[in-house]
């Protein structure tokens, strides 16, 4: 490269950055897909894990070149590996900031081949994230008279991406797959959210409280998420119980919070939406204190109250492309089905969700 074009190149970066990749909140995206292959010593047999989604099955850490090795398909894949007695590889593709379109469209169909080669056993996704916080952003910049279409319109993307996403995937994923799943949304920033709107309800002429009036919206697309993988034959990882309710009982109603606050088969959705907005709410808290008893929290959300929490280092994932590896399980059994750290970080506590619904053989 001569000087010339070196200049031309450093000159440039700083404006591609900016334009490439400001926060995964907003409508700009970034591909971080990332390949791991859990190697177990003594096996032969090698199996697939595909995972589609945004930031959050991408590992995001504010880096727009690196992503966490271990996030949740990756965590799963490790826990597959000492079901299975094999080598499992974990294929991610995500893109930060994509929307639920954005993920259906371009990661689910647009890399269907992932999911159709016949090594496949598990596909998992994830979505509406971002469609979620886009609208919350939205509906706080808003003044004068609120208007909550913007949240309205959130919800009915989710849905119908959610549904397209898991009939898709039921016609193209090869069939050797043993398991479907979906992983629903968390709250991030719930504790943030205890403020007041700058803007106006037009019956009561007041301000309304942002947690109170997201909280339902939000409950609406786990509800749909759940409630189609009932309907279409997947199994829904049912991430906001486990990271919104502690693990013992609060309350004293004889149930620990976190299976209180799981979605039930069958339910519809104004008894779901009441029961996590109103009859449970006491028990919900900021995923930043995740409660394992009365008297341990751990720390789920990074500092941009956002995305998970992890261990362990990190993969080139982002501006630079992805990149693929291979390497030693961090642990070889489960005592009970656990890690050692199944309940300390974001996301080893959504990869350990993911694989409570493994089949026993491959």
């Amino acid at each position: 490269m001569n000087i010339t074009l070196r200049r031309a190149v450093r000159a440039l970066l700083p404006a591609a950055f900016a334009l490439i990749f400001v926060a995964p909140a907003t409508a700009n995206t970034l591909n971080q897909n990332v390949s791991w292959t859990v190697d177990r010593s003594g096996t032969s047999s090698k199996y697939r894990v595909v995972a589609y989604g945004d930031s959050i099955y991408a590992g995001y850490n504010g880096s727009i070149t690196k992503a966490a090795r271990y996030s949740a398909p990756t965590v799963d894949a490790e826990y597959l590996s000492a079901l299975w007695n094999a080598d499992i590889e974990s294929v991610r593709r995500a893109k930060s900031g994509a929307v639920a379109q954005d993920v259906y469209q371009n990661k689910i169909v647009g890399e269907r081949s992932y999911m159709q080669s016949s090594n496949t056993r598990v596909v998992s996704f994830e979505m509406c994230g971002n469609d979620g916080l886009q609208a919350r952003s939205s509906f706080k910049d808003q003044s004068g008279t609120c208007n909550y279409s913007v949240l309205n319109n959130a919800l009915n993307s989710c849905k119908t991406y959610v549904a397209a996403a898991m009939d898709y995937i039921n016609a193209n994923a090869h069939p050797n797959t043993r398991l479907k799943v979906i992983s629903n949304l968390y709250y991030p920033g719930y504790n943030a959210d205890n403020v007041q709107s700058s803007c106006r309800d037009a019956s009561t002429g007041q301000t309304v409280n942002m947690r109170t009036t997201f909280l339902p919206v939000l409950a609406k697309m786990n509800y749909w998420m759940c409630e189609y993988a009932r309907q279409k034959g997947f199994s829904c990882n049912d991430n906001f119980a486990q990271y919104m309710g502690a693990d013992y009982d609060s309350n004293a109603d004889g149930q620990i919070d976190a299976d209180a606050l799981r979605y039930v088969a069958g339910e519809s959705e104004s008894a779901y939406v009441n029961r996590i907005s109103n009859t449970l709410r006491s028990t919900l808290r900021d995923a930043n204190f995740k409660f394992v008893n009365s008297s341990t929290s751990y720390d789920y959300i990074q500092s941009d109250d956002v995305h998970p929490t992890y261990t362990g280092t990190t993969m080139r994932a982002g501006l630079w492309g992805g990149s693929s590896g291979s390497g030693a399980p961090r642990y070889t059994s489960f005592s009970g089905g656990k890690s050692p750290i199944w309940n300390r970080y974001g996301h080893e506590r959504m990869g350990w969700g993911l694989s409570v619904y493994s089949p026993t053989t491959p």
